[in-house]
């Protein structure tokens, strides 16, 4: 079987949709790798607004529920950071110099920044 039928199965790629989620990737993984991760925090402010139902028998876990965010979200983001960090690797290195200034070092490089830096015309 040649190539192009082995990837004929393949449905066609929306550009622009993975250029946006590859940036936003790209932006998650630079604001973890800066500033870490920051934590949520409940409110402890009672709510005294009057309650028309009747028995749910659902319990309200504030705490638990903040923490289990906080641990799932943490992990997410690591995770995540340690996948662009793997994927940017494994490019050559003029790409990763580009990727890594443009995207995971400083949050107002601009293009020409980066070209004029790098040597690029």
């Amino acid at each position: 079987m040649s190539t192009l039928t082995q990837l004929s199965f393949l449905s066609k790629i929306d550009r622009k949709e993975t250029q946006r989620r590859i940036e936003e990737a790209l932006e998650t993984a630079r604001i973890y790798k800066q500033i870490g991760f920051v934590q949520r925090e409940i409110s402890n402010t009672l709510s005294y607004e009057p309650r028309f139902h009747g028995q749910t028998n659902k319990t309200s876990a504030p705490a638990e529920e903040c923490a289990i965010w906080n641990v799932d979200t943490e992990e997410r983001l690591r995770n995540l950071t340690e996948r662009v960090e793997k994927a940017v690797s494994r490019l050559g290195k003029r790409q990763q110099q580009i990727i890594r200034k443009r995207y995971l070092e400083d949050e107002h490089a601009t293009d020409y920044r980066v070209w004029g830096e790098i040597g690029l015309s």
